[in-house]
């Protein structure tokens, strides 16, 4: 597979970008990767994942409440989130929040009303 720059940014909600580096569209089989920019705010509704994802934190500081949980990660950091349980992940700092994240690809999210859906950035 050759050396991929980040495909063009998706910004499905008001804060955050998501910027594809791998995916099955861009030629992998198993993993997708992408770089997320998520500016201070909120607290997002918890959801769950059908596949463990894992974030690394690259910048900034991130609150994670996860299983009835909180907890924060900053730079270096690694967020391991098991599937089919409650995650919810924001910026509490003052700064953007810049993390890495790979999901297997297949992956999907549940939301809160069961709604199940392929983010655009892991396709």
């Amino acid at each position: 597979m050759p050396v991929l720059s980040p495909a063009p940014a998706i910004s499905p909600f008001p804060g955050a970008t998501f910027h594809p580096l791998v995916a099955p569209s861009r030629g992998a089989e198993r993993t997708s990767v992408w770089q997320a920019t998520i500016e201070p705010g909120p607290l997002p509704d918890p959801h769950q994942l059908t596949a463990e994802e894992v974030f690394v934190v690259l910048d900034g500081t991130a609150t994670v409440r996860l299983a009835g949980e909180t907890l924060t990660a900053g730079p270096g950091d690694a967020i391991v989130v098991p599937p089919d349980t409650d995650f919810a992940l924001h910026n509490t700092g003052t700064g953007p929040l810049r993390l890495l994240c790979a999901l297997p690809v297949g992956g999907q999210v549940r939301m809160p009303d069961g709604a199940v859906f392929t983010p655009p950035w892991t396709a």
